[in-house]
């Protein structure tokens, strides 16, 4: 027993020692040390010949040092102990082509490929050493005759990704088709390998969607009207989805949660047209009633955004058919927010939340009515009575999403009732916070606050600005712009004024007031070009040109600018997407 143990510790430490010294080479490999690597690898290779790492990573350092002799009687040896290792062809012909030896090079790759028929069992090594080395046509052949003499193999993927790699998009596009076509479970892993090839309306779309339709003329499935959705909603063009999904639906009633899906897709991207018409088919036929509620709820959100004249027959409809249960308890919070920010009766909406905190089942649901609750009371501008409710959700269900949400809610009351100390510290942790949205919106708070404190008694003009902020979150936006006008005549040239602009402008903004709205981004850019609005600003503005005003080349301008001057900006990748699509490119 001794005896096993100490065999046993012999062998872990050496396995540990290995690892150690491959470690160590890695290192140096990675750093271009290739002489100091070379001597680990040769020394790891010789005492384990089969390991083709380490025969790999010696290559390298060879090749890395221009020793190619040195590969070739590595290989060779290798091959004359055991001919049938026909993999080493690929890397023997790959020296040749380092030494500019095209035609003897050529000799061993067809060695290579020619082996898979006689041991298509090392096909998958010979195709990713062909890859490897960047000889990507000889992978592709490699897969396919791989799959032709084994065919339990199926590398249509691997061959997909390596057309997309050569920029052959429609014999890539073919490759999904025919993988999916072969195993429809392969879709989603498609979606997420071609959607970086698709971007709203390329010539990659086009060819892509022409492929899906021609083999849904020849082999009719499911699959393929779900996949032309997927690629509409890409685009954006949901009434097209819609049209894919009610198709799926009348082969299949289960389809119908995809409508239901769309129709909270296009309502986040403000579509609200096709969203109503996918709420409403839903209503009509869904036989569940959650289902039913759901759509009724973003039915009825549509109508508060657009100020549809049927909103409260929309929330008294649903009310009369389910009652005001806990089944209904989303659309009473909304109900409530609807009464309180759009028709200023807080003291219903009081009343309504009060009664819905009886029927909620969960400190979940209970949660969220209290997080409504204190959302009114900041309305009304009673403070205290919000952080009561607030501080209550922090507590009920720590760690939960809602927690954080609260304890935002917290910083941003303590925030409007000019505690800037405690909402200063509150914002810092949750910078951090795991939802992302959370996190942004306590990072734009707490910079804010740290940059404009007041200190040693000096105002800076905070205090106001907050009051603004508080109005805009009331609904009263020209008292709110007033203020804020104040704020850049009082406080001009201080760190403030920049916040105040921008604030003013996207009040601006939320009024119609786009050309207003313009004039304080320009402001705020030509003020400071390294301060941190900045991007934000020429973001704004792009978007305005683009979508309110309808100029394409000053939108084109404005994304141009985020592009080349702010790199490091959140908005880089919307803005590059959108400057090559109003340039016409095909985005990749």
């Amino acid at each position: 027993m001794k005896r096993l143990f100490l065999y046993l510790f012999l062998l872990v430490s050496q396995l540990n020692y290995g690892q150690d010294d491959f470690s160590l080479a890695e290192k140096y490999y990675r750093d271009g040390a290739f002489e100091k690597a070379t001597l680990i690898f040769k020394n790891l290779h010789d005492k384990n010949p089969y390991n083709t790492t380490y025969l790999k990573r010696l290559i390298l350092c060879y090749q890395g040092t221009s020793k190619f002799t040195d590969v070739d009687l590595l290989i060779r040896n290798r091959l004359l102990k055991n001919k049938n290792l026909h993999y080493l062809h690929v890397e023997l012909g790959y020296n040749y082509e380092r030494q500019k030896e095209p035609v003897t090079a050529k000799k061993h790759y067809d060695i290579a490929i020619n082996a898979i028929e006689k041991s298509p069992n090392q096909g998958n090594y010979i195709a990713r050493l062909f890859k490897e080395n960047n000889l990507l046509d000889y992978a592709i052949l490699a897969y396919e005759k791989t799959m032709l003499y084994n065919p339990s193999t199926n590398y249509k993927l691997q061959i997909a990704l390596i057309y997309g790699e050569q920029g052959k998009y429609e014999n890539m596009f073919q490759a999904y088709v025919d993988l999916v076509d072969s195993n429809e479970s392969y879709a989603k892993t498609v979606q997420r390998f071609s959607s970086k090839y698709l971007t709203d309306n390329s010539k990659n779309n086009v060819l892509f969607k022409k492929l899906i339709i021609k083999k849904s003329i020849s082999n009719p499935k499911n699959v393929w009207n779900q996949l032309l959705s997927w690629l509409f909603m890409q685009q954006k063009e949901y009434g097209k989805a819609f049209i894919q999904e009610k198709a799926l639906f009348n082969r299949d009633p289960k389809y119908l949660i995809n409508i239901l899906n769309l129709g909270h897709i296009a309502f986040e991207n403000k579509k609200f047209k096709i969203a109503n018409s996918c709420f409403e088919f839903t209503l009509i036929n869904s036989t569940s009633d959650s289902q039913k509620l759901n759509a009724s709820l973003y039915l009825i959100k549509t109508a508060v955004l657009t100020q549809d004249l049927s909103v409260e027959s929309l929330f008294q409809s649903v009310f009369t058919k389910y009652g005001k249960t806990n089944a209904t308890l989303k659309i009473q919070i909304e109900y409530a927010n609807y009464l309180t920010f759009y028709k200023r009766d807080s003291q219903k909406s009081i009343a309504i939340l009060n009664e819905a905190l009886k029927s909620g089942k969960s400190k979940f649901d209970r949660a969220d009515i209290k997080l409504k609750l204190g959302d009114i009371y900041v309305f009304m501008g009673q403070f205290n009575k919000a952080l009561i409710y607030f501080s209550q959700v922090q507590t009920s269900i720590k760690n939960h999403p809602l927690a954080q949400e609260a304890r935002f809610k917290v910083a941003r009351t303590s925030y409007y009732k000019n505690d800037f100390k405690w909402a200063l510290a509150q914002s810092k942790i949750l910078k951090s916070s795991t939802t992302q949205l959370i996190a942004n919106d306590a990072l734009e708070l707490f910079l804010l606050i740290s940059e404009n404190q007041p200190k040693d008694s000096v105002p800076t003009g905070l205090s106001l600005y907050a009051k603004a902020d508080l109005l805009g979150y009331q609904n009263k936006n020209q008292e709110a712009l007033e203020i804020l006008q104040s704020v850049l005549i009082k406080y001009k040239g201080q760190k403030i004024e920049d916040d105040a602009l921008f604030k003013q402008a996207k009040l601006y903004h939320k009024t119609t007031q786009s050309e207003k709205a313009i004039v304080n981004y320009s402001k705020i850019i030509a003020l400071d070009k390294e301060g941190i609005l900045v991007d934000d600003s020429l973001y704004q503005l792009a978007e305005i040109y683009n979508n309110q005003l309808n100029n394409t080349e000053k939108a084109s301008e404005y994304y141009q600018k985020i592009i080349f001057d702010h790199p490091s900006s959140i908005y880089l990748v919307d803005a590059r997407k959108k400057y090559r699509k109003l340039r016409g490119d095909t985005v990749q």
